[in-house]
């Protein structure tokens, strides 16, 4: 199939974690043969803030890592219809991720009832449409073919607060051509990777994380991520945690290489409306072979196997507990890596998402005749 793929961005994953995922999925489909274009808008917001912070190197760099994955650039909004039109011209299926704007979103659902000759599916891994439905709704998604929704309670809600009848749970999954094991020294016992959260979990962050270190001066923290407040950097500082700003997303398996465990905080969204879905950052690091401790987050579809792949805590002193146990237990870390690892190449790779893309395009046309 030609597959295009409009996304807010691939080029930058600056404070965009979808663009993970996205790689990793062209990745797969261009495996399995598939052509894939994938479309961004020029100056988009988050390659506006990594050219901001760091210059082109990072841009550089993103083509050096993925050189197989061909990115073409649309323009303004006033031009829109006729780039979209051209843009899909000969395409099989088109995928449309839900950060970017309505009047993408409404150019292509025009396009496919107007041409008849392309399935649009709506790709949406935000609890936006749980969270704040009135964004959401201001996407037409009137011709679109299905809605791609990565986990079943986001899957729900489209179907009973939108009316979408043809709804797919499709879970992110790590991009193995990129996150695999690596051999490096310890330089850090605890590292977590991720933003502030739009105080989503800034209480999270504070009781797991910044006192767990201040409380335990004996290991090391490390922490990568962005828009964090200057009175969040100042907690940090305070607890004696290396605060080391953004990290390029292909780079992030050699943080986790160096580190002992990592930590899942999930935002509040995910552990209240929409149980059921971990975000990417889980899925990576457990296909690093990294040792996961989770704050409570409800795996109501059974992802993975709690207790085997990754430790859950349930307050801040079980995290202390369990930082201080494996930090001292080589033999504990190895063992939840190894299942880790294994829970994700045998479910939750890129490859058996382009799979199972393959089997929902198959049902939709089916759907359609």
């Amino acid at each position: 199939m030609k597959i295009v793929l409009f996304s807010h961005s691939l080029v930058s994953d600056w404070s965009h974690g979808n663009a993970h995922f996205l790689r990793g999925l062209v990745r797969a489909l261009q495996k399995r043969g598939h052509r894939v274009t994938a479309c961004e808008q020029s100056a988009n917001w988050s390659t506006r803030n990594l050219v901001h912070d760091h210059g082109h190197g990072p841009i550089l760099e993103f083509a050096r890592v993925f050189p197989d994955i061909d990115v073409k650039i649309f323009g303004s909004w006033d031009t829109i219809l006729e780039e979209a039109d051209e843009l899909t011209r000969g395409a099989d299926l088109v995928i449309v991720h839900e950060f970017n704007e309505p009047e993408l979103v409404g150019a292509l659902s025009y396009l496919r009832h107007r041409r008849h000759d392309f399935a649009l599916f709506f790709l949406d891994t935000h609890h936006r449409p749980a969270s704040m439905p009135w964004q959401t709704a201001r996407f037409n998604l009137q011709h679109y073919d299905g809605i791609l929704a990565y986990g079943d309670s986001l899957a729900r809600v489209y179907r009973v607060s939108f009316g979408q009848q043809q709804v797919w749970t499709f879970h992110e999954a790590a991009d193995i051509t990129v996150f695999f094991p690596r051999e490096q020294e310890k330089t850090d016992d605890v590292v977590w990777i991720g933003n502030w959260g739009d105080g989503e979990r800034t209480g999270e962050i504070g009781e797991y994380l910044i006192d767990s270190a201040r409380l335990l001066p004996e290991l090391r923290f490390g922490v990568h991520g962005v828009r964090y407040p200057e009175s969040g950097l100042q907690q940090m500082g305070e607890a004696g945690i290396d605060f080391r700003g953004w990290v390029a997303n292909f780079h992030v398996p050699d943080v986790f290489a160096r580190a002992k465990m990592t930590l899942h905080i999930p935002r509040g969204p995910y552990r209240d409306r929409l149980p059921g879905i971990p975000t990417i950052r889980p899925f990576e690091a457990l296909a690093c072979g990294i040792p996961l401790i989770s704050t409570p987050w409800p795996d109501v579809e059974g992802l993975f196997r709690e207790g085997r792949d990754y430790v859950m805590v349930h307050s801040p002193t079980r995290m202390r507990e369990e930082m201080l146990r494996l930090s001292r237990d080589a033999d504990a870390r190895n063992r939840l890596a190894e299942s880790g690892l294994e829970t994700v190449r045998l479910r939750h790779t890129c490859d058996h998402r382009a799979e199972q893309l393959e089997s929902i395009y198959e049902e939709a046309a089916a759907m359609g005749d």
